[in-house]
């Protein structure tokens, strides 16, 4: 985002958001008076329910603003809308996977909770630095590289690579090269019955 940038006032309903900044300063004011910024390891998150307005915007005139921002579609609908923000720091990260987020009611380690059935984690890996991560039955994952590289089960991941993951039991991060990740522990999407199945069941 160019200095002095952003998004003007708009909406949102049943949906969980959080703001991960990577460099820079985020600006950010919604509907319910919150109003803050978010620096680098920081966490911005927000449940906007039964609906919510906000704007975000470069805090800087001079200094561009780096950031992602992910959207999950909330498993509870109509809740009255939240915010929350929190640090996480590098040495909470480094070589291992920082939880972030968890599902409401299973948020722990520090972790927000949000409305969703999705743990985020975040982690840095240089050198012979290792993690790894389990995943329960009917689990996928999806792993992004925010910068760097590194090795997941043994395959070569580089900045802004992205990947989703099915049919592992067990994720290993190694061989890091200055890596920064994010690593979500997702339930699968269920998907619609077929032609086949529906007049099956009619």
């Amino acid at each position: 985002m160019k200095p002095g940038g952003g998004f003007a006032t708009h909406e949102h309903k049943d949906t969980e958001v959080f703001s991960y900044v990577l460099e820079g300063a985020l600006e950010h004011e919604d509907s319910m008076g919150e109003g803050s910024v978010v620096r680098p390891r920081e966490v911005l998150m927000m449940s906007a329910g039964t609906g919510i307005t906000h704007s975000e915007f470069n805090h800087s005139k001079t200094d561009v603003l780096r950031f992602l921002q992910i959207w999950m579609a909330a498993d509870r609908k109509g809740v009255l809308p939240r915010y929350n923000q929190k640090t996480f720091s590098d040495a909470g990260k480094r070589g291992r996977l920082c939880p972030l987020l968890a599902p409401e009611g299973k948020a722990a380690d520090g972790a927000m909770p949000w409305y969703t059935d999705c743990t985020v984690y975040a982690g840095l890996f240089d050198g012979a630095e290792r993690a790894e991560l389990t995943l329960g039955p009917d689990r996928y994952a999806y792993v992004h590289v925010i910068r760097g590289a590194l090795e997941v089960n043994g395959t070569q991941f580089n900045e802004g690579d992205g990947a989703r993951v099915r049919h592992e039991e067990r994720l290993v991060f190694s061989n890091g090269r200055d890596a920064e990740i994010l690593v979500f522990d997702l339930r699968p999407r269920e998907l619609p019955a077929t032609v086949s199945e529906t007049a099956a069941t009619a």
